[in-house]
């Protein structure tokens, strides 16, 4: 999710260079709203990690 958002990123900045405002505009709010996206995801990841502790490890064979 961080690469589209990274990837829409640089197509804004590459359409804003040669003039395209309007895909640029559209593209940079796409970038945000999936790093939004991603950040939620990550910090709901990092509490559910923190909340379930290690697991135990499988038993040895």
């Amino acid at each position: 999710m961080l690469g589209w958002a990274i990837t829409f990123l640089v197509v804004a900045l590459i359409a804003a260079v040669l003039g395209f405002g309007g895909i640029a505009a559209v593209s940079v709010e796409i970038a945000r709203i999936l790093f939004v996206v991603f950040l939620i995801l990550f910090i709901i990841t990092a509490v559910l990690h923190v909340v379930r502790g290690r697991t135990p490890p499988p038993p040895a064979l």
